[in-house]
């Protein structure tokens, strides 16, 4: 399952997603993974999850990601949930055939390996294209 919150800036996706991480603490049994791009969630979500700050690590491509999501999934196979905060601005990339591409692998990587995905995006919401609309 690959799940995407759109919008621009000052929308809520943040908000919105710290209320799922809470949802998914309190209602999965696995562990549950946070990257977000510099530190700012330390405090809004619970100790239990996984804080990454994706500036630690170099990330930019989709490609690196991909590497990065399936080390840590190969390092612990609990890993349950990803949520990423503002993955577009991660990669330091726009909504293209790349991003759609990505979140395809995700939604493959998701079914095979039980691992639900949650994104937020930081970009009008029409500029969604098909591809990335099934992910509402």
């Amino acid at each position: 399952m690959v799940k995407l919150i759109m919008g621009q800036k000052g929308s809520g996706k943040t908000k919105q997603l710290i209320e799922l991480i809470h949802e998914a603490v309190d209602n999965e049994r696995g562990d549950i993974v946070c990257i977000e791009r510099v530190a700012k969630l330390t405090y809004d979500i619970p100790h239990k999850v996984r804080l990454i700050d994706a500036s630690q690590y170099g990330f930019d491509d989709y490609k690196f990601l991909r590497g990065f999501i399936s080390g840590l999934h190969s390092a612990n196979y609990d890993i349950t949930h990803i949520f990423i905060d503002n993955v577009l601005r991660i990669v330091d990339r726009e909504i293209d055939e790349d991003a759609e591409e990505f979140f395809e692998w995700c939604d493959e990587f998701s079914e095979k390996e039980h691992v639900k995905f949650t994104f937020t995006l930081s970009v009008d919401i029409s500029l969604a294209t098909d591809r990335i609309k099934k992910f509402f």
